[in-house]
C-alpha cells in the first residue's frame, strides 16, 4: 500500500514539475496561407518577445497557460493561450487576419485652375479712380457711395492670413498631441484598456489624455516597441488610480 502511494505522489509530483517548466515553442504565422515575416511575438505572461523570420518561423519559451500576443504592421492583433496540446505538439501555425485599407487622403489630378491674383498697386488704382469719378467729392452731389469707407479688399488679406498662420499653428500642435494616440491605435488593440488595464469604457479618454500629457510618451513613437508601450500603460495605469 505504501508503495503504490509513493508511486502516485512521483508521478503527480513529476507532472507538475513538468508543467511548471519552460518548453521552447516553434511556430509559424501566416495570412492567406503566405507567410508574414518581422511579427511581434510576445509572451505576455513572461515578459519575453521574438520576431519572425522571412518564412513567419519563430520560436519562443512558454509555459501551460501563459498568453502569446502576435503583432504586425496592417494586421488584427491575435491572441493566444497555450494549452498542454500546444506544448505537447510543439509546433503550431497561427493566422493572422490583414485589415481593410483605409483612405488617408485624396488626390485629384489632371486638373488646373488660374490663379486670380491682385496687386496692392491695382487695389489702390482701383481706390484712385472710385475717388477720381466721386460726383460729391468734386460736385457735392451724393451718388450712394460711402466717402473714406473701409477699405475691405486689404481688410479682407490681412484676416486671411491671420487665420492662415493661426491654422498652421493650429495643425502643428495637433499633428504634436496626436503622436502617441496614433501609436497606441495602431499597436494596442482596443480591449487592453478595459479588459486588461481594468478601466471603464467612459475613462479609457480620460486616461489617455493622461498618458500623453507624460513627455516620455513622444519617446515611445521613436523606439516603437510593444512591449515598451504595454509596460508604459500599465504604469500610467497605476499613477492614473491613485489620483481618482
Amino acid at each position: 500500500m505504501k508503495v503504490k502511494l509513493l508511486t502516485t505522489i512521483s508521478l503527480l509530483t513529476y507532472q507538475f514539475s513538468i508543467s511548471q517548466t519552460e518548453k521552447l515553442l516553434h511556430g509559424k504565422v501566416l495570412s492567406n496561407n503566405y507567410p508574414l515575416k518581422k511579427v511581434e511575438v510576445i509572451n505576455k505572461t513572461a515578459k519575453t518577445s521574438t520576431t519572425t523570420d522571412y518564412m513567419g518561423d519563430f520560436s519562443i519559451l512558454v509555459r501551460e497557460k501563459d498568453s502569446l500576443l502576435f503583432f504586425a504592421q496592417d494586421y488584427y492583433f491575435t491572441r493566444l493561450k497555450i494549452s498542454r496540446e500546444n506544448i505537447d505538439k510543439s509546433n503550431i501555425t497561427v493566422n493572422m487576419v490583414i485589415k481593410a485599407e483605409e483612405l488617408n487622403e485624396v488626390v485629384i489630378t489632371n486638373m488646373k485652375l488660374t490663379p486670380f491674383k491682385i496687386s496692392q498697386q491695382d487695389m489702390d488704382a482701383t481706390k484712385f479712380a472710385k475717388d477720381a469719378g466721386s460726383l460729391q467729392k468734386y460736385t457735392g452731389v451724393y451718388d450712394g457711395t460711402i466717402p473714406n469707407g473701409m477699405d475691405f479688399g486689404r481688410m479682407g488679406k490681412g484676416v486671411f492670413n491671420l487665420f492662415k498662420n493661426d491654422k498652421k499653428e493650429e495643425l502643428k500642435k495637433k499633428t504634436e498631441e496626436t503622436v502617441f494616440r496614433k501609436l497606441v491605435a495602431a499597436s494596442i488593440p482596443s480591449t487592453f484598456f478595459t479588459r486588461d488595464l481594468k478601466l471603464p469604457p467612459e475613462e479609457v479618454e480620460l486616461f489617455l489624455d493622461f498618458c500623453d500629457a507624460d513627455p516620455r510618451s513622444k519617446n515611445l513613437f521613436e523606439n516603437n516597441n510593444v512591449l515598451s508601450t504595454m509596460d508604459f500603460l500599465y504604469a500610467k495605469n497605476e499613477m492614473f488610480k491613485k489620483l481618482k
